[in-house]
């Protein structure tokens, strides 16, 4: 993967983690955020947001 590409994606996956954490999760059921990947992210976060809406 290009270094440009990796830099978004970590980017990416931040914004994940930060929304996730503003949101009070602080990790999956044995896992912390910053193991998942960021598909996983994705759908932690729309898991947590339609329980929410």
């Amino acid at each position: 993967m290009s270094t440009y590409l990796h830099k978004a994606e970590e980017k990416k996956k931040n914004r994940y983690i930060n929304r996730l954490l503003n949101l009070g999760v602080y990790k999956t059921k044995n896992r912390q955020l910053y193991e998942l990947s960021l598909q996983q992210l994705e759908q932690e976060y729309d898991k947590v947001t339609s329980k929410n809406p």
